[in-house]
């Protein structure tokens, strides 16, 4: 079983890029973990969202499996503690197929994302930007694996 986050566009700055590089080091200890980005799609300033999140979405599905288990990180999706996300992870790892999780691009996931989606999540009723929810995420992934293995990362 694995667990893959993908991302559309490279990381800007470099004080998330050492967070998320941080977080993605310690999850190596506890998880098969995939970070994938994927290249922005740049159709210039008079842009049809419509078809960039088409063209993304795309993208996104060339990763993806029939059998994954396909969540997106999206403002309507499920919110979560990290104790009941952590056992979301669990019952998630003893299903057994490899978890996907997706953060989509600046205009959010085509008709067709949703589609394909098994589970949406949300990580809170604010909006991050869609380069920072990358570093809170991992790091919330890796709370919720030592949650799971009970070191004292996290206090409840």
């Amino acid at each position: 079983m694995k667990i893959k986050l993908i991302v559309i566009g490279r990381t800007d700055e470099t004080y998330l890029k050492d967070g998320i590089t941080k977080y993605l080091e310690r999850l190596k200890h506890y998880v098969n973990f995939e970070f994938i980005i994927l290249n922005d799609i740049k159709l210039g300033k008079k842009a049809n969202i419509i078809l960039q999140k088409e063209m993304e979405g795309k993208l996104i599905l060339e990763k993806v499996n029939l059998n994954d288990f396909l969540v997106l990180l999206d403002e309507n999706g499920e919110q979560f503690t990290s104790m009941n996300f952590s056992n979301y992870i669990q019952k998630r790892m003893n299903a057994g197929n490899d978890l996907i999780f997706v953060v989509g691009g600046p205009f959010g996931f085509s008709e067709e994302i949703y589609s394909r989606a098994n589970a949406k999540i949300s990580l809170s009723k604010m909006t991050f930007s869609h380069q920072m929810v990358r570093l809170f995420f991992v790091e919330q992934i890796y709370r919720a694996f030592t949650i799971l293995k009970g070191e004292k990362y996290h206090h409840h």
